[in-house]
């Protein structure tokens, strides 16, 4: 899965985007973040610090553990 696909599937289920950030960057706060910098990296940002850090050598990797983490939050 790519990011596109990750975020069509998060719709689909209905998922907030106020959940998540793909491929923004930085710290938002209290979102779930999945970024590409030299690795593929998934976190939670919360108060400026990433919690739970991840860390993928693949885009598919990053997005299917991203999207298994979102589907609690699935509305539908």
């Amino acid at each position: 899965m790519t990011v596109n696909e990750l975020k069509n599937k998060l719709d689909e289920i209905g998922v907030s985007q106020e959940l998540y950030s793909i491929m923004i960057g930085g710290l938002p706060n209290e979102r779930l973040c999945i970024v590409k910098e030299e690795m593929w990296q998934v976190y939670y940002s919360e108060r400026g610090q990433k919690v739970g850090q991840k860390v993928f050598e693949t885009e598919e990797e990053a997005c299917e553990y991203f999207y298994g983490k979102m589907k609690r939050y699935s509305t539908i």
